[in-house]
């Protein structure tokens, strides 16, 4: 089963997510360039959002490179003196993740864990401790990584934590997002949530603004101002994709050492996600441009099977407002709409279960023809809409 949301959504002139050089992200499509979000800008945003943690109600999962912060005070509080402490933290970031050259308290790349895996990390190292130990002796007190992996100890610190943790994880960021670790891929996980890089629906410029700062102390007959400097910006309409695979998730949310899924935790999850989505902005530069705007058009699609359909080619002919000056974001919901049509008259739609869609202003009613042929497809609120999705998703495991 697939659940896939579309969403337009209309910023004002903004900086959402900004490049190396400051300038809002871009990219061309349909041979003309656009605004852009990347898809880790979003993923980052829903998965420290409020809305997010309020509804799965449990830790979203650690995101770190500071193994020596995060390991430090749990070994010390288990009787371990501070010295040993770390020789076994950095023993274990070297064959776990890579100990990072320049700064032996961090791993060398970010690792992305559960309370659960934190867990087992602490018990494998304390289970293995004197062993850890020796190791880290018969290296002179260095941390070869090429011997290390090799150390028994190690070794089996390592199977000690895969034997509890492969395969699952209790924290739904995890569970959506996936993770993936280099030296020791086992530890991966695959995503359940594809999340598209957002692009505007149409041509974008970049903008900027010249703007000066007065210093409030500075004489009246004094000429100058405090501070000279220039913004880039954009204004955009954007198409927001993202597909989540159900089964995945039911596979990735096991608590360590169970077979059987937490339902009522995937379940939770998607709600989560679905607030999140429609209800958090990417916060860059939004002290100097308020762009507090909230979604203007939500689909959500629920399929048993069969390929998944982004709607992103609904706008490979870039959408312009007309000598009408009819705006972007009614043009943008009726391509949505034709090319959802389109697509269902060519490949056919036996594997949908569920079509669902709220429209924020009134007035975009006439530009969803298609999708409003049925009127049970029309949610009246948000919370209607996120309730016919849960609506159709299992409450038990099959898993």
């Amino acid at each position: 089963m697939f659940v896939e949301f579309h969403v337009i959504q209309s910023f004002v002139p903004s900086n959402l997510n900004r490049d190396d050089n400051n300038y809002p992200k871009s990219c061309e499509f349909g041979g003309v360039r656009r605004a852009r979000i990347s898809s880790q800008c979003t993923k980052w945003a829903v998965r420290k959002s409020v809305p997010f943690k309020e509804t799965i109600k449990v830790t979203t999962g650690t995101r770190t490179r500071r193994f020596m912060e995060l390991f430090k005070p749990r070994l010390v509080a288990a009787g371990k003196s501070e010295q040993e402490a770390e020789t076994a933290i950095k023993a274990f970031t070297t064959v776990y993740a890579g100990l990072d050259p320049k700064n032996s308290e961090f791993s060398s790349v970010l690792v992305f864990l559960s309370d659960e895996d934190i867990e087992a990390m602490v018990k494998a190292i304390l289970g293995n401790w004197e062993v850890i130990l020796e190791s880290v002796q018969s290296t002179e007190g260095k941390f070869p990584k090429k011997a290390l992996q090799k150390a028994p100890g190690l070794k089996k610190a390592l199977a000690d934590i895969l034997k509890q943790t492969k395969g699952r994880t209790s924290a739904p960021g995890i569970a959506l997002f996936g993770r993936m670790l280099a030296d020791n891929p086992e530890f991966g996980m695959d995503a359940a949530c594809q999340v598209a890089h957002a692009i505007s629906t149409h041509a974008v410029e970049v903008e900027y603004d010249y703007f000066t700062a007065v210093d409030d102390l500075q004489e009246k007959d004094e000429p100058g101002a405090g501070m000279i400097n220039v913004t880039s910006f954009n204004s955009a309409c954007y198409y927001r994709y993202a597909c989540l695979d159900w089964e995945q998730l039911r596979i990735n949310l096991r608590k360590q050492g169970l077979a059987e899924t937490d339902v009522d935790l995937a379940r939770a999850t998607v709600d989560g996600f679905m607030r999140a989505l429609v209800e958090v902005v990417p916060t860059g530069m939004r002290n100097r441009f308020a762009q507090n705007n909230q979604p203007n058009f939500v689909l959500t699609i629920v399929r048993d099977g069969g390929p998944a359909w982004s709607l992103a080619n609904a706008f490979e002919k870039p959408v312009y407002a007309g000598h009408e000056q009819t705006g972007l974001v009614g043009p943008s919901v009726q391509r949505l709409d034709r090319y959802w049509d389109a697509l269902c008259r060519a490949y056919g739609d036996e594997t949908v279960r569920l079509v669902s869609f709220f429209a924020l202003d009134p007035d975009l009613a006439d530009q969803v023809r298609c999708l409003r042929s049925k009127p049970e497809n029309e949610a009246q609120s948000l919370k209607a809409w996120r309730e016919a999705v849960l609506s159709v998703l299992p409450e038990e495991s099959a898993v």
